[in-house]
């Protein structure tokens, strides 16, 4: 593909966003425990479901609340924080826990507790063997299409080199999920340049679910992104300016496909959804997504519909 390729029509386009949504995940926390069971129904059985874990919930949390969601039909992905983890010893019970329940798959994160009770980073979580010796099949393992604020682009070129050789070797699917963001353009880039720099690793991108502007923007500042954050400020010169800004789930869809069009970018395979609007209203917008529910409107907005 080249620049020079006609852009997707709506119709075409509303498809391949059909299609894009169909393959998304999307994340809760040990808090929402309790409305795990609404979840059925409004989601697909077998989509991705993150369990994230959250500084005041324990590594115990997240495998109960994984379970629970691996039993209820979902793919559960619990978090496994390195810098959280206690022991080797304690790692090993998790997954047995995990594996045992039936869930499949983890995301490795290296977390930001200041002082890491033993690992330091996902790498050395990774070189203890617990990951394939427990039986998970899939790991997806953080990108960061802005860069991270405690570690240099070939750092992080080289962890991944590492992330994927490990995958090649131990038979692990391993996968990119990345935080979300606002500048579209950024991560399709982002995507291509890393594979010319040869990872060929398969990339969920971060998208905020439907979501105020303000706790978006609040949520954002604690994430730390920061490079689609200033983009994001530069254009808050007028509230009038707020309506047309590329931040809604259904804008960084289209624009992400449009973006992926453009440079050829075949890496970036499903969205992820960050719920910050909250589990259910996430979920149900994504529902009516996945089921074409939606017209594309003027500024790329969809434009919902009854079913």
């Amino acid at each position: 593909m080249n620049a020079r390729v006609a852009p997707l029509g709506a119709e075409d386009m509303k498809s391949r966003v059909v299609a894009f949504a169909r393959a998304a995940s999307t994340e809760i926390s040990t808090m929402d425990e309790n409305i795990v069971q609404d979840l059925v129904g409004v989601l697909p059985k077998g989509i991705t479901i993150y369990v994230a874990h959250t500084p005041k919930a324990s590594l115990d949390d997240v495998v109960r609340v994984a379970s629970k969601v691996q039993q209820l039909g979902f793919r559960a992905s619990p978090h496994i924080v390195a810098r959280r983890l206690e022991s080797e010893a304690a790692l090993r019970k998790a997954l047995g826990e995990l594996t045992q329940a039936g869930v499949e798959q983890v995301l490795l994160v290296a977390g930001d507790r200041e002082q890491p009770v033993k690992y330091t980073s996902t790498l050395e979580v990774i070189d203890t063997g617990a990951i394939e010796q427990s039986g998970i099949k899939v790991a997806s393992v953080a990108g960061h299409p802005e860069g991270h604020r405690h570690a240099g682009p070939a750092t992080l070129l080289a962890a991944l080199k590492h992330k994927q050789a490990w995958g090649e070797r131990s038979g692990v699917k391993v996968q990119i999920a990345t935080q979300f963001g606002f500048d579209m353009d950024l991560n399709c880039q982002w995507a291509k340049d890393l594979e010319a720099q040869g990872i060929t690793l398969p990339i969920s991108i971060g998208i905020a679910g439907p979501t105020p502007l303000p706790k978006l923007i609040k949520f954002a500042v604690a994430c730390g992104v920061g490079a689609s954050l200033g983009s994001v400020m530069k254009n808050m010169t007028a509230m009038a300016n707020l309506a047309r800004m590329a931040v809604g789930p259904d804008q960084m869809m289209v624009g992400m496909l449009r973006g992926c069009e453009k440079l050829g970018v075949t890496r970036i395979v499903r969205p992820h959804l960050y719920a910050f609007g909250g589990v259910l209203v996430t979920s149900k917008w994504l529902r009516q997504v996945q089921d074409g529910q939606f017209e594309i409107g003027e500024n790329d907005k969809f434009e919902m519909v009854a079913g």
